[in-house]
């Protein structure tokens, strides 16, 4: 399996892992501060540049085996 590397600050770090901790405590994905939205926003686009399969015109067959394949982890 490929890899796809994405660096972020120490700043960007702390604020995603309190994002994805409050996550799993609540099950809810809420922005609680613009900081996260913009973290969000960012990576997106950080994967976005990286994930070819976006443009590929079978992205719904690679989706569905990629969920597979992370589920299974």
């Amino acid at each position: 399996m490929e890899k796809v590397k994405l660096e972020l600050t120490s700043s960007e770090a702390l604020v995603l892992v309190e994002f994805l901790i409050r996550f799993s405590k609540e099950d809810k994905l809420k922005i609680e501060h613009p900081s996260e939205e913009r973290l969000l926003w960012d990576l997106c686009s950080m994967l976005e540049s990286q994930v070819p399969e976006l443009l590929d015109k079978n992205y719904t067959e690679l989706l569905s085996e990629a969920r597979k394949a992370v589920q299974t982890l």
